[in-house]
């Protein structure tokens, strides 16, 4: 009883294959009767080449921004332009740091990112979270590069 299933389950399974291909290529004649119009975020400028690039102004110091989803990291409100983080130094610490925030008026590190991957806490940042800016970017005034219609989280409206 067994092989007769596996036998029809195969043959099943061969039959929507065929049905898929079929399909697709009735697709791709009906869309190879005239050529397909790409643009790109280039602007058709050929990939070899260069683009100058623009990088959109960070904004002024101004309070936190609201978050657009849950779990979403902090934006930073402030500009980072010139600001060092490397395997020995990081400046973001020299206001965020439980030892400095106070003076600095600034929010302390999460505690979140004093623990491991597995949960252990440490006494200073975990390496997986010692980057900043992988997570946490400065607002700008950039302007969306393809048209969107995304909102924010109803419970964060």
């Amino acid at each position: 009883m067994k092989p007769l299933t596996l036998l029809f389950k195969t043959l099943l399974l061969a039959a929507a294959l065929a049905t898929g291909a079929a399909q697709a290529q009735t697709q791709t004649a009906s869309a190879s009767t005239g050529p397909v119009k790409m643009d790109s975020l280039r602007g058709g400028v050929p990939i070899q080449d260069e683009i100058p690039t623009t990088h959109p102004r960070q904004e002024r110091d101004h309070a936190p921004s609201d978050r657009d989803f849950v779990q979403q990291p902090p934006l930073i409100p402030h500009t980072t332009s010139g600001y060092q983080i490397t395997s020995n130094f990081n400046k973001c610490m020299d206001c965020h740091s439980f030892q400095h925030s106070k003076a600095a008026g600034a929010p302390k590190v999460s505690v979140t990112h004093f623990r491991t991957r597995e949960g252990q806490e440490l006494d200073n940042i975990s390496p997986r979270r010692y980057f900043c800016n992988q997570c946490h970017v400065p607002q700008t005034d950039a302007k969306p590069l393809v048209s969107n219609t995304f909102e924010r989280a109803r419970g964060l409206r």
